[in-house]
């Protein structure tokens, strides 16, 4: 039995971890169509300024 509870708590991760990979994805993609360009112009610009 306690190797059944073990089993069921390293599904619960394995679950809560995708859930979020879900959600990262879903919101990157809603950012790519609007923000895609400029994250990227002004990413390139600050690392030049930097170095």
């Amino acid at each position: 039995m306690e190797s059944l509870g073990t089993d069921n708590t390293i599904w619960y991760v394995v679950g809560v971890l995708f859930l979020i990979y879900f959600i990262i994805l879903v919101r990157n993609k809603r950012g790519n169509k609007k923000r895609r360009s400029r994250q990227f112009m002004e990413g390139k610009r600050r690392h030049k300024k930097d170095h």
